[in-house]
């Protein structure tokens, strides 16, 4: 297991009364590089392992432009919540891939990555609940998009998911993100730019199968696809819980979301592990 030292020390400070914050080195034979991966974990995690303990896992993306450390470094109550919800939190880096296997770039295999190698990775070495009533994956932006378009496509790793102004279709915006790199043009290939939105993938659920939290502030220019998810969830009889706050798209409003949503994944461990 290798480690990256950088964040640790930074954080040796604080992970004394919370959570410890290591910063891992987690191999992707797919994409044949090292990931770099925040895991957080309770205060007192080995003893309790020692005692006989499993904890579930919250897998936490970042958005465009971010990398695993950007939720430890924005929302260092991160390290607290682990402690005080008894979860690991799981941070990789995604660079830019929006969490895909890219169809226009095979270097870009997230997809596989997060929802198999990673979460292999993470059940083999930690001491987790390996079952998808274990695992649950959240995200901001690019995040918020990639974490639900892995919890549909894989139903069988994840028991919940959610998203923070996730860009949940991206299609209004063919020119930005870098999303043509993974996909192509949206002239060129439409069929790319269709199938690999969330809003799409949602019509795989069936009621009940994923519990879902999805929030979205009202100035976000994200907001608009986000109602149109909503609407189309509703319309497929999909459970969900939906929340539209003022707020912009920006640090301060993924900071407060992660809070709400800590509670319904801490709520959603309680109900279904056993």
């Amino acid at each position: 297991m290798k480690k990256l030292l950088s964040l640790a020390l930074i954080f040796w400070s604080f992970t004394a009364v919370a959570g410890k914050v290591d910063t891992l080195a987690i191999r992707s034979q797919a994409m044949n590089k090292d990931i770099a991966t925040v895991v957080i974990v309770p205060q007192n995690y080995y003893a309790a392992v020692a005692a006989g303990k499993k904890y579930p896992v919250l897998y936490l993306l970042h958005g465009y432009s971010g990398n695993h450390a950007y939720w430890i470094k924005a929302a260092p109550f991160l390290a607290t919540k682990a402690d005080e919800l008894e979860m690991i939190i799981v941070c990789p880096n995604g660079q830019n891939s929006w969490y895909f296997d890219a169809p226009q770039n095979p270097a870009l295999r997230f997809e596989t990555f997060v929802a198999n190698e990673l979460v292999t990775y993470i059940d083999k070495n930690f001491a987790t609940i390996p079952d998808r009533s274990g695992r649950a994956i959240t995200g901001l932006s690019m995040g918020g998009h990639g974490a639900l378009y892995l919890a549909t496509r894989h139903q069988e790793v994840y028991g919940a998911a959610g998203s923070m102004a996730g860009g949940v279709d991206f299609r209004p915006f063919p020119e930005n993100w870098e999303i043509k790199t993974a996909l192509g043009t949206i002239k060129n290939n439409p069929e790319n730019w269709r199938i690999n939105t969330v809003v799409h993938q949602v019509e795989n659920l069936k009621p009940g199968k994923l519990d879902l939290i999805i929030d979205c502030g009202q100035e976000d220019f994200f907001f608009e696809v986000n109602q149109q998810l909503h609407k189309k969830l509703n319309e497929l009889k999909i459970p969900h819980d939906y929340t539209v706050r003022p707020g912009e798209h920006n640090g301060e409003y993924w900071t407060n979301a992660i809070r709400y949503q800590l509670v319904f994944f801490a709520d959603y461990f309680s109900k279904r592990i056993r």
